[in-house]
């Protein structure tokens, strides 16, 4: 039940209202919880054309009502009561500062005839386990030239991008939520450019490593962070020692690229390890795979007892196909034998590789 109403004022044009004790019950008295205060401004103060200012904090209220009189109301204080919605205020074309906290709104809306609202506060509503606020994006966007003040404590507010278009704000009270992004922060206070006051103390951002410098050098035009003041020669010597570290990183990573372009310069053959062969014709090709394979496997009858290659230099590739014209058929049979027909008899192993050797040597002299 609501408390008795009394108007305050002296003049006969009365400029506020609120609701206190009177010694006398107003019209409507009695009635249920949340309807008293919309018969008493249906029926007793539409003549009110000058009222300014009306409290109605601490009662039962449910419901907007009949407010539609009031055009030239600037502050409307309709604190812990139990309304769920926000409407019927969009004809207070004048309402500069609204106070709705420790209501159970869930939505922030309806807003959008509200042309000159300065403060709105929505602190610590009275949600169920689990939700949190959240902002009608219309209702953001007209308030994004007028808005100075917000205050949205205990909330469960973990996310506040949304609320960079409100460029004129100036104080922003934001306690006891679950705000945890730094980057997202950093974004919003870059929109923020008249912001002097911030209040995040309780969120889980404020555990994050040099919270405060951070948010310092983040935010230029901060005056108070946190209830505490920021002092100018603290701001200066932060943003002085982030300067010298984005340089000291940047110097760093030059080096680096530099180091990497002279590693790739000093190591050419591992680009050429990689390329892959090109032969000239098909008759060299064919050519050069028996050469290959007399110069990898071991087991040949020209192989030495150290198992490499024993060819003469006559034989030996110098390059890609080099050489091979000069290879006559006779030495090409005679090592293409097995080593098991030549390793029984070693002096028939002997004076054939002598024999080889000087066939080999000297082709041209045989031809000719």
């Amino acid at each position: 039940m609501a408390a008795p109403v009394s108007i305050v004022t002296d003049t006969a044009s009365p400029t506020r209202f609120q609701t206190g004790q009177c010694s006398k019950r107003p019209r409507g008295w009695g009635q249920t919880p949340g309807s008293f205060t919309t018969a008493l401004f249906k029926d007793d103060l539409s003549v009110c054309k000058s009222l300014s200012v009306i409290y109605l904090y601490d009662n039962n209220i449910t419901q907007i009502h009949n407010l539609d009189f009031a055009f030239n109301l600037t502050h409307l204080y309709l604190q812990n009561n139990n309304i769920t919605h926000i409407a019927n205020l969009s004809s207070l074309q004048n309402l500069s500062k609204l106070y709705l906290g420790g209501n159970c709104i869930s939505v922030v809306e309806e807003l959008e005839g509200l042309t000159e609202l300065r403060e709105l506060h929505v602190e610590n509503q009275r949600l169920p386990l689990g939700e949190k606020l959240l902002f009608d994006p219309r209702t953001l966007q007209s308030l994004k030239k007028s808005l100075c003040v917000l205050n949205i404590k205990k909330n469960n507010i973990d996310e506040i991008k949304e609320l960079a278009c409100l460029g004129n704000l100036n104080q922003f009270m934001a306690e006891d939520n679950q705000i945890r992004d730094v980057k997202e922060l950093e974004y919003v206070l870059s929109q923020w450019q008249k912001l002097w006051y911030l209040g995040l103390s309780g969120n889980p951002v404020c555990q994050k490593a040099k919270y405060r410098d951070k948010i310092i050098v983040m935010s230029a035009s901060l005056e108070v962070l946190d209830g505490k003041e920021v002092n100018n020669t603290a701001r200066q010597f932060l943003l002085n020692w982030k300067a010298f570290r984005e340089t000291k990183k940047k110097i760093a990573k030059e080096k680096a690229d530099d180091q990497e372009v002279k590693q790739k310069l000093d190591q050419p053959q591992g680009i050429r390890y990689h390329a892959p062969r090109n032969y000239t014709s098909p008759g060299i090709r064919r050519f050069r795979k028996p050469v290959d394979l007399l110069t990898k496997i071991p087991n040949f009858a020209y192989a030495g007892d150290d198992e490499k290659s024993a060819l003469p230099p006559a034989l030996e590739p110098k390059s890609m196909g080099d050489g091979m014209e000069g290879i006559g058929s006779e030495p090409v049979r005679f090592l293409l034998l097995p080593s098991n027909m030549m390793t029984k008899n070693r002096g028939l192993r002997k004076a054939t590789a002598s024999i080889s050797v000087q066939n080999i040597a000297q082709p041209q002299a045989q031809h000719h």
